[in-house]
């Protein structure tokens, strides 16, 4: 990966796996975010235009100031297919950054996806799409194309940390990024805890609806006295 910082614009990043980003996808934002110690999720105003969307791909990494959206034209240029543009755009929802065409510019490229820390526009339109965007909300004001911004650098989207080429999921509840070198052993614990949970509702189904877990937790916080159950 090229590691000259004085480019605004880097153009080659080592990205996850697409066989990672295959493994990972079949897995909730929920599942990842809870194996990865409950971090690493992007700020809940960061949502989906509709709750069927989902995504999982590398990240392309986007920082703007707020209103701006040239950097997110040049990252639409450069992102390769598979790829997840995620912008650093401040929680700022003053005004949209994207609409529809830039979404159709991304479908059309092969992009998997979009998260974006700010507004867009075009809302009926995309949230009736089948092309994944996330935002932190919705203005129909335009933005500016005028002021430098950064591609490939490491931003804070949300307030998660994300480098180019970390594995970004999003679904239903929000985003989850795992960083790319953790990505593997994080795949495997998502399938235990899976497969634990999984075990745990047919349990419920079952009449065990009583946490195997919850008298003793109870006891350790002084909710209940020692030798006391529910």
């Amino acid at each position: 990966m090229s590691t000259d910082t004085n480019q605004s614009i880097i153009r080659d990043i080592d990205r996850v796996s697409p066989e990672l980003v295959e493994a990972a996808a079949k897995f909730q934002a929920a599942i990842l975010a809870d194996v990865a110690g409950r971090r690493g999720t992007v700020h809940g105003r960061v949502k989906p235009l509709s709750p069927k969307m989902k995504v999982a791909g590398p990240a392309i990494t986007v920082e703007v100031r707020q209103g701006d959206n040239l950097a997110i034209h040049a990252a639409l240029a450069i992102a390769k297919p598979g790829d997840v543009i995620i912008v650093d755009g401040k929680g700022d929802v003053s005004c949209a950054l994207l609409g529809e065409i830039m979404a159709t510019q991304a479908k059309v490229s092969g992009i998997a996806g979009i998260v974006i820390d700010a507004a867009v526009r075009d809302a009926h339109e995309l949230a009736n799409g089948d092309y994944p965007i996330f935002s932190a909300g919705l203005n129909p004001c335009g933005p500016t194309k005028s002021v430098a911004g950064l591609v490939n650098h490491p931003i804070c989207a949300g307030g998660t940390a994300v480098n180019p080429g970390d594995l970004v999921v999003g679904d239903a509840d929000g985003v989850v990024v795992i960083p790319r070198a953790d990505v593997a052993r994080i795949v495997e614990l998502a399938q235990k805890k899976l497969d634990s949970e999984t075990a745990r509702i047919a349990a419920i189904h079952k009449g065990d609806g009583r946490a195997g877990w919850l008298d003793k937790e109870l006891r350790a916080v002084g909710m209940l006295a020692e030798g006391e159950a529910l």
